[in-house]
């Protein structure tokens, strides 16, 4: 036997390596769901989301509605009474979807503060929710002044998390490299597209409920997402997350 078989032959026989043919664990997968020790804002924000859920679902109705009427975004609440509403608005969610609203939390937000801390994320999530909404509502309150619009158009009932989500999820496509960012980017507005065909196309809060997450999408791409990555550039320990 030649010297290069007998080395072959030895390498044959030697035992392969663990790491070529174990497994991924199912356990594995748990890292990536949101918890209080990697990702507190997505977590917290969960668990308040659920609250509210609970609440909607076994509290009296008449106390419910009055709650999210105080909370909505509406153009009439938001002229009375601006810091309440649009800080309360981002507090309730439908009843029977808050298992999606943790999945999408769970890839849309939870990687950005796995990468960049909690407040960075929160910054990035309540600015966007903020932006969105008043770019969207100060159009519908000076068109109602100018009688463009009836006054109804002021009275719709405007709450949920969307446009922080989306934004969330704008600044993510933006720090994607190479193929993935258009094929993200192309996703992303697929997804706008269609939770407005979802719904009824043709009503006016509709239309402006697809105005605000496209905006709440793009401030995340075109201004969130650069700023993030600026901050990889340049961390800040005092800004650390």
């Amino acid at each position: 036997m030649t010297t290069e078989a007998q080395s072959m032959l030895l390498r044959a026989e030697r035992p392969i390596p663990s790491i070529a043919v174990a497994r991924r664990s199912p356990w594995a997968l748990l890292r990536y769901v949101p918890n209080p020790k990697t990702t507190p804002f997505t977590f917290g924000y969960l668990v308040v989301l659920l609250a509210t859920t609970l609440l909607l679902e076994f509290a009296d109705p008449a106390v419910t509605d009055r709650l999210l009427q105080l909370s909505s975004t509406d153009a009439h609440n938001l002229w009375r009474r601006p810091l309440t509403s649009l800080l309360s608005s981002a507090i309730w969610v439908p009843g029977e979807s808050w298992l999606i609203y943790a999945l999408i939390f769970a890839i849309a937000v939870a990687p950005l503060e796995r990468r960049f801390g909690a407040r960075r994320t929160a910054l990035v999530f309540f600015s966007g929710h903020i932006v969105a909404t008043l770019a969207t509502e100060l159009p519908v309150m000076a068109l109602i002044s100018a009688h463009v619009l009836p006054n109804s158009a002021g009275h719709w009932l405007d709450i949920g998390v969307s446009y922080g989500f989306f934004t969330t999820a704008g600044s993510l496509v933006f720090l994607l490299r190479g193929r993935a960012r258009p094929l993200a980017l192309a996703a992303m507005e697929a997804f706008i597209a269609a939770v407005w065909l979802s719904d009824d196309p043709a009503a006016l809060d509709s239309v402006v409920t697809l105005l605000g997450h496209a905006f709440a999408a793009h401030f995340g791409l075109l201004v969130c997402g650069p700023w993030l990555r600026e901050r990889i550039r340049r961390p800040s320990p005092d800004f650390a997350g």
